[in-house]
């Protein structure tokens, strides 16, 4: 990194990345190294983004033979990430090296022609065995997809709430995180009405909880996606990353990648999502296929420090909204975007 670089990065930042290199180097000299942990990404013809971090990760916690292992929040946010380091990328006889962020993040398009579908390729770091990374392949002929909130959402956190959404991100086990009544029935449904079509959960949550996010989905029965999260912490001019500007990029990002896919917009009343989809179906208006908000219960709001104003932009666009999944089950029947015989 030139001096003149690092002179435009925050302050904070610039101490985070010292901070992470010290422990980086305490964790060296005791013998561990660095791994590639990867999340599930997505592409299309001739394409794949693939999305992971580098990671020097913490021993698992010991359990007694077929007990349950407990894993609480925090040790999420205990792995050290491993700024800049080179990664190989092996997609068939082809090997792509790409380079992870400060902060050990791998968030990169790489040339690939795959088959539409989940794919399979490798990923490694620092001479270490290769991990299996996956990502699913769009079809040129889909117009479909889903992105999809999770906090509040999907899975029950009242995150707006910094107390709570300490208490859910570094204390509450894992096992104990309580999914959205209905929406693992209502996602699986939408996806048996559009088959082939992409599935993806935008969060502004950190990368750190990608691993135990996974984990909750498939415990939960949830439909298998790509994940595309954020990582906490500054920024190169300010204090903390923006959770909208976040989900809108991507937003953004999906339409001009797949210009010929429609989104089915799922989220909550809890925090911006009305806000960020209706400014994406200003942006974008033929390609927001519906919208769908869960509306907070009445406790759930009053944790989260209310609800959004519901505000949103006029069109042919169907918004609808309840309270669970099967409210929003039949809401989508009822306008055509779900197959209530599938």
């Amino acid at each position: 990194m030139s001096p003149a670089t690092a002179a435009k990065i925050h302050w904070f930042a610039r101490l985070e990345h010292r901070f992470h290199v010290w422990r980086e180097r305490r964790a060296r000299r005791r013998g561990r190294s660095a791994t590639a942990v990867p999340f599930p990404g997505y592409g299309g013809t001739g394409w794949v983004r693939v999305v992971g971090r580098v990671l020097i990760v913490p021993r698992a916690p010991r359990q007694a033979p077929g007990e349950r292992a407990s894993v609480r929040g925090w040790r999420s946010f205990v792995s050290i990430p491993v700024g800049f380091a080179s990664v190989q990328v092996q997609v068939g006889d082809q090997v792509h090296d790409v380079v992870a962020d400060r902060g050990g993040v791998i968030d990169t398009v790489i040339e690939a022609d795959l088959e539409p579908g989940w794919q399979t390729f490798t990923m490694s770091v620092e001479g270490q065995e290769p991990v299996e990374a996956r990502a699913f392949i769009v079809a040129d002929s889909v117009t479909f997809g889903v992105v999809s909130d999770v906090d509040d959402t999907v899975m029950v956190t009242a995150l707006p709430r910094p107390f709570v959404a300490a208490w859910n991100s570094f204390v509450l086990d894992e096992h104990a995180r309580t999914p959205v009544p209905g929406m693992a029935v209502l996602l699986e449904q939408i996806m048996r009405t559009h088959p082939g079509s992409p599935m993806i959960y935008l969060s502004t949550g950190a990368w750190n909880v990608a691993p135990t996010l996974r984990r909750f989905l498939n415990r939960n029965l949830f439909p298998k996606g790509s994940m595309l999260l954020t990582d906490w912490g500054p920024t190169h001019d300010r204090w903390f990353r923006s959770g909208r500007e976040h989900k809108l990029g991507n937003l953004r990002r999906l339409a001009q990648e797949f210009p010929q896919v429609r989104w089915l917009l799922i989220g909550d009343d809890g925090q911006h999502d009305e806000a960020i989809y209706s400014q994406f179906q200003k942006e974008h208006p033929e390609q927001v296929a519906g919208v769908a908000i869960r509306r907070l219960l009445p406790a759930e709001a009053v944790l989260a420090g209310g609800r959004s104003g519901g505000e949103h932009t006029e069109g042919d666009v169907p918004w609808v909204s309840a309270e669970d999944g099967a409210g929003l089950r039949d809401l989508l029947g009822e306008v055509g975007i779900i197959d209530e015989r599938s």
